[in-house]
C-alpha cells in the first residue's frame, strides 16, 4: 500500500469514526407524539378559568384552545445542551377562540422561591417572577415579535422584530426550534434564527413550556436532543 492510499484511509476513518460520535451524542432525549389522553406525568397544563378553554390531544397533535392564558409545561427538568423542536399551527376555521396571535414559549424556567414550579393559573401575570426566557412570537395581536428574559420580578426586553415576515401568517406549520448550548440559547423559526443570548448562568435544570392566550393551536412532533 503506497503512502497516498494509507493517509486516504486514514482520513475516511477518521471521518466515520467522528460522524458516529456525533450521531451518539446528538440522541433523542424524549419525543412525545400525543397519541392518547395527555398525561399528567409528562405535561402539567395551568389555563385560565375562562369559558370555553381547553387543552387535549387529537390526531398526535397538542390543542390549546382558550379564551385566555395558557401554559403547558413538559415535567421533566432539563439539563445540559439540548435542542428542543416542535411543529405549531395556528387553526382559523371561525370557532370562538380562533385568532391569530401568540405564538408563545418560556424555558431555561425555575421558580427561585419554590422547589415546585407548578403553582399558577395561566393568568400571564403569575409568571412574573420565574427565572426563565420567553419568546411571544405574533404577540398583541400579531403585531410584535419580542424576546424576553425573566429575572427578580423584571420582564427584560432583550430584542423585538415587527417586521411582517417576523409575524405569524394563517394556514401556516411552524418548525420551532430552541437551542441550549454552554453559554447561548436561541430561538428558530423555519430555520431561520430569530433571536439569541449569551448566559453564564444558566440553571442547571429547568424547565419548558408551550405559552399562548385567546387562540386555538395545535403542537406536534415534540423532541428533545441531547447536543
Amino acid at each position: 500500500m503506497n503512502k497516498r492510499n494509507f493517509v486516504l484511509i486514514v482520513s475516511i476513518l477518521n471521518i466515520l469514526i467522528a460522524c458516529k460520535l456525533q450521531i451518539h451524542h446528538n440522541k433523542i432525549l424524549f419525543s412525545e407524539d400525543f397519541q392518547g389522553v395527555l398525561n399528567p406525568k409528562k405535561w402539567v397544563s395551568e389555563i385560565e378559568p375562562l369559558p370555553n378553554s381547553k387543552v387535549y390531544t387529537i390526531d398526535n397533535k397538542l390543542v390549546l384552545d382558550t379564551k385566555g392564558g395558557v401554559s403547558v409545561w413538559f415535567n421533566q427538568k432539563l439539563k445540559g445542551n439540548y435542542m428542543i423542536t416542535f411543529k405549531r399551527k395556528f387553526v382559523l376555521n371561525g370557532g370562538v377562540n380562533d385568532r391569530l396571535s401568540d405564538l408563545n414559549v418560556f424555558w431555561l424556567a425555575e421558580d427561585p422561591k419554590n422547589t415546585n414550579l407548578f403553582t399558577r393559573t395561566g393568568k400571564f401575570e403569575d409568571y412574573d417572577n420565574l427565572k426563565m426566557y420567553y419568546v411571544g412570537m405574533g404577540g398583541n395581536t400579531n403585531k410584535t415579535t419580542r424576546f424576553r428574559k425573566y429575572e427578580a420580578g423584571e420582564r427584560k426586553l432583550l430584542a423585538e422584530k415587527s417586521e411582517a415576515q417576523y409575524l405569524l401568517k394563517p394556514n401556516h406549520e411552524y418548525q420551532i426550534k430552541i437551542i441550549v448550548n454552554d453559554n447561548m440559547t436561541s430561538f428558530w423559526a423555519d430555520d431561520e434564527k430569530l433571536f439569541e443570548a449569551k448566559d453564564k448562568h444558566f440553571p442547571p435544570a429547568s424547565y419548558f413550556g408551550f405559552r399562548s392566550t385567546f387562540s386555538h393551536q395545535e403542537i406536534s412532533d415534540f423532541k428533545v436532543i441531547g447536543l
